[in-house]
């Protein structure tokens, strides 16, 4: 690891855990280089200071903010700093009123925007990862959410039977009952994102939670349709702004 990254990485300490659909990390925020994950993220800082940096290069203190998907930002954290990041996938239900809040919160490229979406979570209370259902709800069920359509529901569902080879989209269309442009079409509806984006997501919460059963880097990316360890390290910097070495040695599997 580069000792730039090495400076970085050392200042993230906690517990993240993870479950379909969903990466959190609850401790010490270091901070991370440009990047733009394809989930929903959710930041509530409970102690110090931490810069949220926009694609624009407008910066501001940030106590509590809802990025969305797709939107390159830059974290930067002072000694001390504590708090609480979720990574949402697109079709988790919270992620989906998180987005709701965006929409009418403002630009959604906007850092003060992210910061507007999440008032509603500038005072709740986190002592831990088991406060993060808690995080979630005071979301709420943002007016305007509503259910996928059934072909997009079932094209969802056949991920897992399909996430260790290519997964392409046609395969997808053709287990929907749908043509393929149609299926893209809905992923950037209804997901906010385009398939190819939303799919390198997908992997790397798939190869994270192989590596919570023990497999080594290798065998998770192999096990996540990845071409090898040096992908998975690409599309790690891109979504987190850290290795996925780092970022794994924080997820202990849950109890």
């Amino acid at each position: 690891m580069p000792r730039g990254e090495q400076a970085q990485a050392a200042r993230w300490a906690g517990t993240a855990t993870a479950a379909p659909g969903l990466l959190a990390f609850t401790g010490a925020i270091g901070s991370a280089e440009p990047h733009a994950h394809a989930a929903v993220q959710i930041l509530l800082v409970l102690d110090g200071e931490v810069m949220l940096t926009d694609r624009h290069g407008h910066q501001r203190r940030t106590e509590a903010a809802i990025i969305p998907a797709g939107v390159r930002h830059e974290l930067r954290a002072a000694p001390g700093a504590h708090g609480l990041l979720a990574y949402l996938d697109p079709a988790h239900p919270a992620a989906r009123a998180a987005g709701a809040r965006i929409a009418t919160a403002g630009d959604a490229d906007i850092v003060s925007t992210w910061q507007v979406a999440a008032r509603p979570l500038a005072t709740a209370a986190v002592t831990g990862p088991a406060a993060l259902p808690g995080v979630l709800c005071s979301i709420g069920p943002a007016a305007g959410t509503r259910g996928f359509p059934t072909v997009l529901s079932r094209a969802l569902e056949a991920v897992p039977q399909l996430i260790d080879g290519p997964l392409l989209l046609g395969e997808l269309a053709a287990r929907a009952g749908v043509s393929a442009s149609r299926l893209g079409h809905l992923f950037a509806e209804h997901l906010q994102l385009p398939f190819p984006a939303w799919r390198r997501w997908a992997r790397l919460l798939h190869a994270i939670e192989a590596v919570r059963g023990g497999a080594t880097l290798t065998e998770a990316a192999h096990g996540a349709g990845f071409a090898d360890s040096s992908h998975l390290t690409r599309v790690c910097h891109e979504m987190f702004g850290l290795a996925p070495s780092h970022l794994v040695h924080l997820v202990r599997p849950t109890a």
